[in-house]
């Protein structure tokens, strides 16, 4: 598990630069926090990537076990999923070799989500080790997929990949919701997979509004209010994010957060409310704060010794 969740620091990273690209496109904001921001992340997901790769060549099937694991196999979608923010934020600058990597990384994330669902829906996992991670791969991960395509100017493939988002995020969030009511409390190491449910709705509303330019209909009235909703229901469950110990897991809070602030950014400003521009500019300070944060948090896990670096999370791991 800790090998696919460190691929959460640069999903996180390069969430928080999407917020950033929407205040430079909204608030006039300077660009090289997001500059440093995806700059770090495809530095972070080259290093992981290669480093995952290496250790995965020397164990045959590694790759195949780690998508089978009930609790950390639909983090495998974080590797290409980081790939479509980075290629699509470098598409701008790298035409056409961007949009030709944007597609090849949505491919590799169609390819990834296809094997989990063959595995899950043939009797692979048990009700109980279901948590809100499932909908990662198959909702967030293929309304960022709409995001790419607009962002390269596919709007026909921008449709399609939002309707598969929402297909699975009425079936896939269906069956997590019963689990998580009639199955008994989460562990600690499913728990930040709560953090899905807000990863949803802001990513489809991001890749609505791209798909969707122009003033704002009901279809983007009524994803912002279940943004909304998902969001408060996210600070009813500050106490138990409390409780939790910290750990590399953390950074999947990130993302959400990260996506939230974007939306909010560009949302704030298709309206006439007074006061947007503080608002915006509040809610990108509290989303970098956030970040900040957990990255300072991370720093001393990281350079501990082994020995110590690994003592927390034992107690949160699923064997």
């Amino acid at each position: 598990m800790p090998a696919l969740s460190r691929f959460g620091m640069p999903l996180g990273l390069a969430g928080l630069g999407g917020g950033w690209s929407a205040a430079r496109s909204s608030l006039g904001s300077p660009m090289w926090p997001e500059d440093i921001l995806y700059g770090a992340a495809s530095s972070l997901w080259l290093i992981l990537t290669a480093v995952y790769v290496f250790r995965g060549l020397r164990r045959k099937g590694a790759f195949r076990a780690d998508l089978r694991h009930e609790v950390a196999g639909p983090f495998a979608s974080f590797i290409p999923l980081v790939g479509i923010l980075l290629s699509s934020h470098y598409s701008q600058y790298l035409p056409p070799w961007g949009a030709w990597l944007c597609m090849g990384f949505i491919a590799a994330l169609a390819i990834v989500a296809a094997q989990l669902l063959a595995h899950w829906v043939t009797g692979g996992v048990s009700m109980q080790s279901i948590h809100p991670g499932y909908l990662l791969p198959v909702v967030p991960g293929f309304f960022v997929a709409s995001i790419g395509f607009s962002s390269i100017h596919a709007r026909d493939a921008a449709m399609a990949a939002f309707g598969i988002g929402a297909f699975f995020w009425l079936v896939v969030g269906t069956v997590v919701t019963v689990r998580l009511m009639t199955g008994g409390e989460l562990t600690a190491a499913a728990k930040t997979g709560l953090s899905a449910y807000l990863a949803a709705p802001a990513t489809a509303n991001i890749a609505w509004m791209l798909s969707h330019p122009g003033p704002v209909g009901a279809v983007q009235l009524g994803l912002t209010g279940v943004l909304v909703i998902m969001a408060l229901t996210q600070v009813m469950l500050l106490p138990e994010y409390r409780k939790l110990p910290f750990t590399q897991m953390f950074w999947v809070f990130t993302f959400p957060v990260g996506a939230t602030a974007n939306y909010s950014i560009r949302w704030l400003a298709t309206t006439d409310l007074p006061g947007r521009e503080i608002y915006a500019w509040t809610i990108l300070g509290l989303a970098t704060a956030f970040t900040l944060v957990i990255a300072a948090r991370t720093v001393p896990t990281a350079i501990a010794p082994k020995s110590a670096r690994l003592s927390a999370p034992q107690s949160t791991e699923v064997r």
